[in-house]
């Protein structure tokens, strides 16, 4: 019954859904592995991909809208009160914070491809007051990189690419490595460009 493979396989979509949407919301669910399962049974023929990405980015963008939301309204309440079932201590939800706060969106963009860090990132977000337009525009482009690519490994594993791993938790593992060293070149080479501009003569 806690089997990912056959919850996707009994409830779908819905389970897509579902998990996504809580993975995003704030509790540490680690909801690639339901996305590359996702993956390899549209590989299978027995989910649509146009579906499984439709629903995926829905379901990470809402998750995240919600977190932040909540972290706005209720401010670091929303998180330490239940930090011991989701297993935040509080020196990891300042770090976090503290982030947050110093880079903005370009966080709460990063953090979507960091395991252990990509559930907090929508309430530490309202928590810290990113404003609501840029903290929508940097999950919608996460979510539209991360789903795709998170499905699109479990794909490749059904193709026979999987020979090369030695299962779908390692997959994850070296994709969320791969992709945040490019988030961090990103991230730096914005960040670079925003100090350049602001040292210009005006």
């Amino acid at each position: 019954m806690n089997d990912p493979g056959w919850l996707l396989e009994s409830w779908g979509y819905i389970a897509i859904f579902a998990v996504v949407v809580l993975g995003n919301m704030g509790l540490p669910i680690p909801e690639e592995t339901i996305l590359m399962l996702a993956g390899y049974l549209v590989w299978e023929g027995k989910l649509q991909l146009p579906i499984v990405l439709a629903v995926g980015i829905a379901s990470a963008i809402l998750g995240d809208n919600l977190g932040y939301w909540l972290g706005r309204r209720f401010g670091r309440r929303a998180v330490e009160r239940y930090e011991r079932w989701i297993f935040v201590t509080p020196e990891r939800l300042d770090a976090t914070q503290r982030i947050v706060a110093r880079y903005g969106p370009l966080a709460v963009f990063a953090a979507r491809f960091l395991p252990g860090v990509r559930f907090l990132a929508g309430p530490v977000a309202g928590i810290t007051g990113v404003r609501p337009l840029p903290f929508i525009v940097a999950n919608v482009l996460g979510a539209s990189l991360y789903v795709p690519a998170s499905v699109g490994i479990g794909y490749a594993v059904g193709l026979g690419w999987g020979e090369y791993l030695s299962q779908l938790g390692k997959a994850a593992w070296q994709f969320e490595h791969v992709v945040l060293i490019f988030a961090v070149c990103v991230t730096f080479t914005l960040l670079a460009w925003r100090a350049l501009r602001a040292t210009r003569p005006r």
